[in-house]
């Protein structure tokens, strides 16, 4: 029982952080700027790509190994610094007050764009650089072989749900943002800088996106079409914790990654749609997903 139940259980958190990563950044920037961010996925892949990229320029130069590590939030970093508010101060901007459709047609477009370029600048060929997790090596428990990675993963999530809590909670930009998703005209008459507050959310939403990417590649590398997949699933659990949920996303993220996981060990055939079958199931008892709630509107 332990031998079937501990790897399972691993398995599918060390799934969950990276899932989580990118769901929370999707809901951070729906909660912030009520946009529906349909290339927020292309983010996850081009995050990928870079830290691909950056690791494999770091071994190639013969630099320490563990320079691989710096290099996976680095590039995150900069896909953010870069992407970030590029996006936001052209086309997020835009679609600002726009209705739903809008926004999803505006960024499925955004989407479309930024995955051709991806091919453009990396071609079609994977990227794998797995320094990190050599270095790290395995670990065994109760008799049972894992990677140290996975649980590195799954203790760096747990430490960036905690951080992005305090952060919200408890520094001035985040009780900013916290003002801004509980009243954005009341915000704007105190005299915030909205315009500031959401480039700075739709930023972080990048770099969790971009980070969720980049520590994705030293035990699955990068491949083209990372970026749907992961905008597909990034939706489903953002719907099944609720949309501006933090806690919801890292909640939602556990329950899709371990249904997927035991699809993958008992039902194989099932692995694709498990996600989107718990999403059916939580929206038929909860349409506003687990953690969301029903909320007035202003026309």
């Amino acid at each position: 029982m332990f031998e079937t139940i501990v790897p399972l259980l691993i398995d599918g958190l060390a799934n969950a952080a990276l899932i989580f990563l990118v769901a929370v950044g999707l809901t951070l920037v729906f909660s912030v700027l009520r946009v529906l961010n349909v290339a927020h996925g292309s983010f996850y892949s081009i995050g990928a790509y870079a830290a691909a990229s950056l690791g494999l320029w770091v071994v190639g130069a013969g630099l320490p190994g563990w320079l691989t590590f710096a290099s996976l939030p680095l590039s995150a970093a900069l896909v953010a610094v870069i992407v970030g508010p590029l996006i936001e101060r052209t086309l997020i901007r835009w679609a600002y007050g726009k209705s739903e459709a809008v926004q999803i047609l505006v960024t499925f477009g955004l989407f479309l764009i930024l995955e051709d370029l991806q091919r453009i600048v990396f071609g079609v060929d994977s990227f794998y650089e797995d320094t990190p997790v050599q270095l790290l090596g395995s670990i065994e428990i109760g008799g049972v072989v894992y990677l140290t990675y996975q649980l590195v993963l799954i203790l760096l999530a747990a430490a960036l749900l905690v951080g992005l809590k305090l952060f919200i909670g408890h520094t001035r930009i985040g009780k900013l943002i916290a003002a801004v998703v509980a009243d954005r005209e009341i915000s704007q008459a105190m005299g915030i800088n909205t315009n500031r507050v959401f480039m700075i959310a739709f930023s972080l939403g990048v770099f969790l996106a971009a980070l969720g990417g980049a520590l994705t590649v030293p035990q699955a590398g990068v491949s083209p079409g990372l970026g749907a997949d992961t905008m597909v699933l990034a939706f489903a659990v953002a719907a099944i914790g609720g949309l501006g949920k933090i806690e919801g996303a890292a909640v939602a993220a556990v329950i899709v990654a371990l249904a997927r996981v035991l699809a993958i060990y008992f039902a194989p055939e099932l692995d694709a749609v498990a996600p989107y079958l718990v999403m059916l199931l939580v929206l038929l008892v909860r349409p506003y997903g687990l953690f969301g709630s029903a909320t007035t509107r202003k026309i």
